[in-house]
């Protein structure tokens, strides 16, 4: 196992330096003075000098590069150049907020995924399939900003039954204030016991979570029902069914567990999907995660924050895929002992060619 965790590991690192390669020369040739943004468009060219030469921006490309991945290294992701603080600084004030939307989300489209695609490979081609299946192509194909406001359409304004936008209700910092203890809010709110405070802010997370689940939870209901399918179909299914076993412990035990290493990749790259969709749903709903900051950065072509949002979502969807080759390792051993055993190798000698 721990042979199999340190290749995937490597193989992660090295995607990741390449992509700090191709993302840091492709932020360097957009044709934008990262000076004027830093100091405004009425700065005079003494000052827009005495920047470039302060920031590092005059010197030779590579050079600049050198300098970037030793800060990468040594957690200096550079200043943002409009807010002028450290984007390390920013990613910790919004990015807790973020994860939890995201966190909320996956939990709620891997438990909806998994359980229609069980049912729905229960009896293919029938009424119950068919609405499952339109139910995940609609989720999948549907655009997340489109759903969120066609949501805040419905329970907001025509039913009146969740709040429209933000984390929390503006009255509740007089009411029922959270205390910071972890950095994440709801969460915070749950370990202290401000009831008032977790369940006001479940309901502004609910209608966001569903918007952000919905592409997820499509893909893991379809991949689910195709897996199903594909295992029910199996000698030993058939043979515990001969045995007598009961058709619920048959398809959630026998066929789920088997079904599950294709789903959980699915659930990988849904997770990394979801990460970069917080952008969308997060303007849509305002709410305060690293999605506003990230298109603030992009429209005032801010080069540190666009490196370092790039590669928070890098590693996160290197991160979800280690994790992913894991539990997949875990559920099935044939994984690890094949990613595990060594290559054999044929070996010309005077007796003749072996394999080795």
């Amino acid at each position: 196992m721990w042979r199999f965790f340190v290749s995937r590991l490597g193989s992660a690192l090295l995607v990741l330096l390449v992509l700090t390669v191709v993302v840091f020369t492709l932020t360097r040739i957009i044709p934008s003075d990262p000076a004027v943004v830093y100091a405004g468009p009425k700065a005079p060219p003494e000052e827009l000098e005495r920047i470039r030469e302060r920031l590092g921006f005059d010197r030779p490309l590579p050079v600049q590069y050198l300098s970037y991945l030793g800060g990468l290294l040594t957690g200096d992701w550079g200043d943002s150049l409009s807010t002028r603080r450290p984007v390390l600084t920013e990613f910790a004030v919004r990015l807790p907020a973020t994860l939890e939307l995201l966190a909320a989300a996956m939990s709620l489209a891997l438990l909806l995924g998994v359980v229609l695609g069980v049912i729905a490979a229960r009896r293919p081609g029938g009424v119950t399939d068919g609405v499952i299946r339109f139910l995940a192509i609609g989720g999948i194909s549907m655009p997340a900003f489109w759903l969120g406001l066609l949501l805040q359409v419905v329970f907001v304004g025509w039913l009146g039954l969740l709040p429209a936008t933000g984390q929390f209700s503006k009255e509740l910092a007089y009411i029922s204030p959270v205390t910071p203890v972890t950095g994440f809010a709801l969460f915070d709110a749950l370990i202290t016991g401000n009831v008032v405070a977790f369940s006001d802010g479940m309901a502004h997370l609910l209608l966001p979570a569903i918007t952000l689940a919905a592409y997820p939870a499509g893909l893991i209901a379809r991949m689910t029902r195709a897996s199903m399918l594909e295992v029910q179909s199996q000698d030993y299914i058939f043979t515990a069914q001969a045995y007598g076993l009961r058709q619920r412990l048959i398809r959630w035990r026998l066929a789920l567990r088997n079904a599950l290493p294709p789903t959980l990749t699915v659930t990988g790259l849904s997770a990394a999907y979801a990460l970069t969709g917080t952008f969308f749903v997060e303007v849509v709903f305002n709410w305060p995660g690293i999605g506003q900051f990230a298109v603030n950065a992009m429209l005032s072509v801010d080069y540190p924050s666009i490196l370092a949002i790039t590669m928070l979502g890098a590693v996160g969807y290197l991160l979800a895929n280690l994790l992913v080759d894991l539990a997949q390792a875990r559920i099935d051993p044939r994984i690890r002992i094949s990613a595990s055993r060594p290559r054999r190798t044929r070996v010309r000698t005077p007796e003749g060619s072996q394999t080795r």
